[in-house]
């Protein structure tokens, strides 16, 4: 099978497996992006004259019947094939003839792989930020009906001021909610169509750029042809950037979750089906998946430092070296949603245990409360501090539920603020919900409801 490249010589077989790499493997996810990229690519070239409508057509044709092979797995990328884009390209020479080699006219494989790349980043980072926002309704839900359940506030480990699992829960929500912002301006990135910038350079031919981005749904042309080239690793590292924070916030619930389940302080329950046993311990329910999510985490920080420095040094236009961006980034793309998955399982079965939370209100949790008791009768509060400090033997247990509903101003336990953080999350998933038909709607009418649904974008 003849390589994009090939010409009159053989390339060393240590060079061709080195420089093949994980290619065929990766891009196996890859072939329904690449062949709906190539639909846009044969209906621009027969808009400016260089294919007949037929050829265009077959050719739309023949690209939606291996999209619909590949999702029977019927079609897979060989090592012989190289990638997925060289496999297509024979597939369509193989039952086209003359029509398939001019599938690649007006474009490189440099702009074709980033747009396979976008079209399939696109959908799967749409798709993150909708499991994003189910999480964090979820966790408002779950702050929600937990909202005066008193829950020991810690500083240092160390038990500090009363608090609740309403507040506790409504804290990681709120954190979700703010990783959004980010996640949408790095979407926004995302929906910039590379197709037409060929080696980093365009080719001398009318490409309508727009027409192309248009067809495949993007909401603008990504303009300067150089720069194309020069944000390959660029926008890979901002989205791995951002999974990375979730990895950060997911990574401390977990510990959490792990800690307070600890029979020592029993505050949840993690139910039976979500751990695994031990080898030789018959008792052991261990929350396996938790701590793969902490460990995970840093995965995903891994995978974005290490996209970052294979680009940092490189000189503008194409360099071989973005080849190793894109393990990277799916495997990030992807554990970022397992890991969101299973922390969205773990609070849907996750049980609160009031009694083991309750005994955490030993008197000395009231110290502040007894402070500013004092302040209210007209101490200053550093006079209060030494008095109650200095006597914490007087003080008495009361009423958790009391205390924390007494704090009202704006974010405290009394005071949640669910409903805002409610009403921008369901504005959110309807705004993703937009995006994702608008997307959807382009590629149904570039390749039909069938082919479409086959692609799983």
């Amino acid at each position: 099978m003849a390589k994009l490249w090939q010409k009159d010589y053989e390339l060393n077989a240590l060079v061709e497996s080195f420089t093949v790499g994980l290619d065929p493997e990766l891009d196996q996810r890859l072939v329904a992006a690449d062949a709906l990229a190539s639909m846009a690519q044969a209906r621009q070239l027969a808009r400016i004259g260089l294919l007949t409508p037929l050829e265009a057509n077959q050719l739309v044709e023949t690209l939606g019947q291996l999209v619909v092979e590949w999702s029977q797995g019927q079609l897979v990328v060989a090592r012989a094939d190289e990638d997925c884009h060289t496999m297509l390209e024979n597939r369509l020479t193989e039952r086209l003839g003359e029509a398939g080699k001019k599938i690649h006219t007006g474009r490189s494989r440099n702009d074709q792989v980033q747009t396979a790349l976008r079209v399939y980043g696109r959908s799967r980072f749409l798709g993150l930020r909708l499991s994003i926002v189910h999480l964090a309704q979820n966790l408002a839900k779950f702050a929600a009906t937990h909202r005066l359940v008193p829950m020991p506030g810690r500083t240092h480990l160390q038990t500090g001021m009363p608090s609740s699992v309403g507040l506790w829960a409504a804290a990681w929500a709120e954190e979700l909610a703010d990783l959004l912002v980010v996640a949408d301006a790095v979407a926004t990135l995302w929906d910039q169509c590379p197709l037409g910038a060929a080696a980093g350079y365009g080719v001398p031919l009318p490409l309508d750029r727009e027409y192309s981005a248009a067809l495949l749904g993007f909401q603008k042309v990504q303009n300067n042809v150089i720069y194309v080239n020069n944000s390959r690793g660029k926008f890979e590292a901002a989205l791995l950037d951002t999974t990375d924070q979730l990895g950060l916030t997911l990574s401390k619930i977990a510990q959490d979750l792990i800690l307070f389940s600890l029979p020592e302080f029993g505050y949840f329950r993690l139910p039976a089906a979500l751990c695994s046993g031990s080898s030789i311990m018959p008792q052991k329910k261990n929350p396996d998946g938790l701590e793969l999510v902490r460990a995970k985490s840093a995965s995903l920080s891994a995978w974005s430092s290490q996209v970052k420095n294979v680009i940092r040094s490189l000189p503008s236009g194409y360099n071989r070296d973005f080849q190793e961006t894109k393990e990277p980034f799916l495997r990030g793309l992807e554990t970022a949603g397992e890991l969101v998955a299973i922390v969205n399982l773990t609070f849907a079965e996750l049980e609160v245990v009031p009694e083991k939370l309750l005994a955490g209100f030993t008197p000395e949790i009231f110290a502040t409360d007894a402070a500013y008791d004092l302040v209210r009768q007209g101490w200053s509060f550093r006079d209060a501090y030494r008095e109650v400090g200095m006597h914490l033997e007087r003080l008495q247990k009361i009423d958790p539920i009391t205390t924390i509903s007494n704090r009202t101003h704006t974010g405290s336990a009394g005071n949640l603020g669910l409903g805002a953080l409610e009403a921008d999350l369901v504005a959110r998933e309807r705004h993703y919900s937009e995006e994702g038909f608008r997307i959807a709607r382009a590629l149904e009418a570039l390749a039909g409801a069938t082919v479409f649904q086959a692609s799983r974008l």
